[in-house]
């Protein structure tokens, strides 16, 4: 197919595309000369002439240069950092860590999906050295960090797992296709972050249980039997210590939902049966989370509400009075909506109170000036006080006889 373009080494305009591999290369029809390598993407002028662009031209390499530039904002960064006295007198485990908490800082500030848990593992670093240096960090430095994209992550993550491929290590009833798997926790998760058990939280606790959770509904029948410890096996992932407890939050909040949906309230469904309902659960969520919660700040309104509501039925006949719940027996009424707060608010962890300190009063401790005169009202106290004042101060002045 001609081309706009001519050949470099015998200047002929009769060039025409070739698939080379995967790659589709444009080659000089008359001496055979490759006059496009590496072809990688289009611009719109190319387009236009059907001509395509060389790696040099492409987005290939404004990665290159990306990277470039993030790895040099690092060692500003590290730079910086380690000019303050505290940073150079701190521990050695410290310093260890300080370049992958400037790895991470650009990370973040460039929308990578990037952990702490990850440059960790990396590393061989402790968790928690690690995340007291990063905040150290960014308050020293002044820098703004934007949070992570908990969709970015979530895609990240499950990329990682190994169950989209049969192998030996994986059998083929636990193999599943990779976007249906994404798409579904994806929903779990926004779940989860709408009833807030992400808040405040280590996300990869999370994204573990809903991964865990999307992939047995898919096909429930063969994957109840398999429990979350296997599941990370299987996929060759850390088991994280949270995700069990993130797990059994996850299922109440499915089971307060399935409670809302009439055809499943007959079910009886418990935390194991649940799972295979968790498609039309998802498919209404924002309707079911508004009727089987409600907002902490709701609750003070809710016998305002009740009593308005019996007034206002007994006054406008009986029609408002058999659609409302409050004239059933106490036993019928139908359960209120459960309160969305966050855990920590709805369970909140035992504090020891410390015991106050024991004061024996004898009645015969001193009292001090300024505590005398809180307990003067009247001028003829005042004149009382002073009068005593002056005869004390006369009497210690007075010297004793020989």
């Amino acid at each position: 197919m001609p081309g706009g373009g001519r050949c470099p080494d015998c200047g002929s305009t009769e060039l025409v595309e070739d698939s080379h591999y995967s790659q589709s290369q444009l080659v000089c029809s008359e001496c055979g000369c490759v006059v496009t390598e590496g072809v990688l993407t289009t611009t719109f002028s190319d387009e236009g002439n059907l001509r395509e662009v060389t790696y040099s031209r492409s987005t290939g390499e404004n990665e290159q240069v990306s990277r470039s530039q993030q790895r040099d904002t690092a060692v500003a960064y590290y730079q910086q950092a380690y000019r303050h006295s505290g940073i150079r007198a701190a521990r050695l485990q410290k310093k260890e860590v300080l370049v992958g908490c400037c790895v991470l800082i650009t990370c973040r500030q460039r929308n990578w999906p990037l952990t702490m848990g990850t440059i960790c593992t990396l590393l061989y670093a402790d968790l928690d050295v690690f995340s007291g240096t990063y905040m150290q960090i960014v308050k020293l430095l002044g820098l703004d960090v934007p949070s992570l994209c908990l969709v970015d992550l979530v895609k990240t993550y499950c990329s990682s797992f190994k169950l989209f491929q049969a192998s030996p290590s994986v059998p083929a009833k636990y193999v599943e296709d990779k976007e249906k798997m994404l798409s579904r926790t994806l929903q779990l998760v926004e779940l989860a972050d709408e009833t807030w058990l992400v808040t405040g939280r280590h996300p990869l606790p999370v994204i573990t249980a809903a991964t865990f959770l999307a992939w047995q509904s898919l096909q429930p029948s063969d994957r109840l039997t398999c429990s979350l410890a296997r599941f990370c096996k299987l996929a060759n992932v850390d088991l994280p210590y949270p995700a069990s407890s993130r797990l059994q939050e996850l299922l109440a909040v499915l089971l307060r939902m399935a409670e809302q949906l009439a055809w499943l309230q007959v079910l009886k469904l418990d935390k194991r049966s649940v799972v295979k309902h968790i498609g039309d659960l998802l498919q209404h969520r924002h309707t079911l989370v508004r009727k089987a919660f409600r907002d902490g700040t709701a609750g003070t309104d809710i016998g305002e509400k009740e009593l308005q509501g019996r007034g206002q039925g007994q006054g406008q006949g009986t029609e408002a009075v058999e659609g409302s719940s409050l004239d059933l027996p106490e036993g019928k009424r139908p359960a209120s909506p459960a309160l969305l707060l966050p855990p920590c608010m709805l369970k909140p962890p035992k504090r020891i109170c410390p015991t106050p300190p024991v004061s024996t009063v004898t009645g015969d401790e001193n009292i001090s000036d300024s505590e005398i005169e809180q307990y003067l009202r009247t001028p003829q106290e005042v004149r009382d006080f002073q009068r005593a004042q002056a005869a004390r101060q006369a009497a210690t002045s007075v010297p004793n006889p020989p």
